[in-house]
């Protein structure tokens, strides 16, 4: 690679809860770039952080937009313009994309272009081996007459575990360090024990970091200390008061650190962001993410984009 990495930038092609019907579900693409996205017409490398059952859709809405052409040819979506996918847990707002993912760039590598290598299949061994039994393998099973596994479409890596062979940690381009962390989403008996995870994503050169909450209970124990050595969190949110939530409620949220939430943006929310009780969201935190926009998370960019918000 010639030339500094310098850009780091997230764009997430949904922002809304499972059942969101406006803002599709939140996924989000990470791209890594040597120059910067005004500069280049594709990334060095990229991320996908889960791929709903919304995802296609986004995605293919997506690569109409200006400086995301890299992810089309001949009108359709481009899937080996993908080259890692990172899976959250698997629940259907985060997974239900995946099939048609495999089997559409299977056929890209195949029909048009074999020197591709499969893309990278990424996250913990629990999440992975839910995937593949519970979720994939009724669809992606059986392929020209024989049974097939997970790695005759993707390039499956463990992160973390015993037999993991990893600390449950990997880079983009070398600079940027994505770790992973459990959270507190779905319990079976106590925390952790049901396989949900989020990212710490790390600049190696400059210290910074950034948090992805993936899907999670509220949990300052874990969360806060990672946040407070981060320059932005993007935490998932429920806005609405329900008892026994799975994820944060606003509410909880709002009992942080001003510091803290002066620097969390908000997503995987419902439809109904646009009251006005809910306002307190601009005031008090760096507001709602916003769909299909980039923004820079680590460098500079000739025309930096700082947290979006819904609006």
């Amino acid at each position: 690679m010639n030339g500094e990495l310098i850009v780091l930038t997230l764009t997430f092609l949904g922002v809304g809860s499972a059942f969101a019907k406006r803002n599709y579900q939140s996924n989000a693409l990470v791209e890594a770039w040597s120059e910067s996205p005004e500069r280049q017409d594709a990334p060095d490398d990229n991320l996908l952080i889960d791929f709903g059952s919304t995802g296609p859709l986004a995605l293919y809405q997506l690569k109409d937009l200006a400086g995301f052409s890299y992810l089309v040819r001949n009108g359709a979506i481009y899937y080996p313009a993908i080259r890692r996918v990172f899976i959250t847990h698997v629940h259907q707002d985060h997974i239900g994309g995946i099939e048609e993912f495999a089997i559409l760039n299977r056929r890209s590598r195949l029909y048009q272009d074999s020197s591709v290598e499969k893309p990278l299949l990424l996250g913990a061994p629990g999440v992975l081996d839910l995937l593949w039994e519970n979720c994939l393998k009724g669809g992606l099973g059986v392929m020209a007459n024989r049974r097939v596994a997970l790695d005759d479409y993707f390039r499956v890596v463990r992160l973390g575990g015993a037999s993991a062979g990893n600390d449950g940690k990997f880079t983009l381009l070398d600079r940027y360090e994505l770790s992973i962390f459990p959270t507190d989403h779905v319990r079976l008996n106590e925390k952790y024990d049901w396989p949900s995870y989020g990212l710490v994503i790390h600049d190696l050169q400059s210290g910074e970091s950034v948090v992805y909450s993936g899907d999670t209970r509220f949990d300052p124990e874990s969360l806060i200390p990672k946040a407070e050595h981060a320059r932005l969190i993007f935490h998932d949110v429920q806005l609405e008061p329900e008892p026994d939530s799975v994820h944060a409620l606003l509410g909880e949220l709002r009992t942080w650190p001003e510091p803290i939430r002066r620097k969390m943006v908000l997503y995987h929310f419902s439809d109904g962001w646009e009251d006005p009780k809910y306002r307190v969201v601009k005031a008090e935190f760096a507001g709602f993410a916003f769909p299909q926009r980039r923004v820079v998370l680590f460098g500079s960019s000739p025309h930096p984009s700082g947290p979006n918000r819904v609006v």
